[in-house]
């Protein structure tokens, strides 16, 4: 997926509970991805084959963290994660990204990982509150990256995307199927509910595949809806 074809944004966050709105072009996107995949890379010495466990809900950090832990080839955890963490414990991480919210309830059930990244996901890119001992945020760490050469791995067709085995090709294959069953194709821009659609595949992977681009809301007032879709120029609404 080449982000780097979209001339205008290609992640749009509106979050209404806050009225933060947060646009990222693809070039914008492509840089922070390439930050969190030297920040993985260079300063945590992780590389192709490494396990991430991501517990985000759909937002532009949580797109950014995915798209750089996967352009440094480590295999991603998300699948049936709730609020409490993952399901049946699953496999020994070598990184974690939580929210804030949900680090205590992710410490009871998953093991601790040796680089652990927290983020508060406030607007305007506000320092988490009361990060736990332990634990870094993200954002000041990936700052220090920015700018930086994407790492020597470059995750490939064959690599691991996540830990069930399933390839970076197969993953962008489903991803493109999905777009196609919705019927959205190149320049589209997608209109997403992060409560209807926290998987991953879904309000990120399939539009990136079939070159649209992404309105996230968080909390939408549905009676902005109209206004939303003509100011933002939505061609699609899931």
């Amino acid at each position: 997926m080449n982000v780097e074809r979209h001339p205008t944004e290609l992640i749009t966050y509106y979050d209404d509970s806050t009225g933060e709105r947060a646009g990222l072009t693809a070039a914008e996107v492509g840089r922070w991805s390439a930050a969190t995949a030297a920040l993985l890379a260079d300063e945590c010495g992780l590389r192709a084959g490494s396990r991430a466990g991501v517990l985000l809900p759909p937002h532009w950090q949580t797109a950014v963290v995915l798209l750089g832990a996967w352009a440094a080839g480590l295999e991603v955890s998300f699948r049936g994660w709730g609020a409490a963490g993952l399901d049946g414990g699953g496999p020994e991480l070598d990184v974690t990204f939580v929210e804030r919210r949900r680090v205590d309830s992710w410490l009871e059930t998953v093991p601790v990982a040796r680089h652990r990244f927290v983020l508060g996901l406030a607007g305007g890119g506000a320092a988490a509150p009361g990060v736990p001992e332990g634990w870094r945020e993200f954002l000041p760490a990936v700052r220090a990256h920015r700018g930086a050469a994407p790492p020597e791995h470059r995750a490939g067709i064959l690599d691991p995307a996540t830990p069930d085995g399933t390839t970076v090709g197969e993953y962008g294959a489903v991803a493109a199927e999905v777009a196609r069953s919705r019927g959205i194709g190149e320049g589209d821009r997608v209109l997403v509910d992060a409560a209807a659609s926290e998987e991953p595949l879904i309000w990120l992977l399939a539009p990136l595949a079939a070159g649209a681009s992404i309105v996230l809301c968080a909390g939408p007032d549905r009676s902005r809806l109209d206004e939303r879709i003509a100011a933002e120029r939505v061609t699609c609404v899931w």
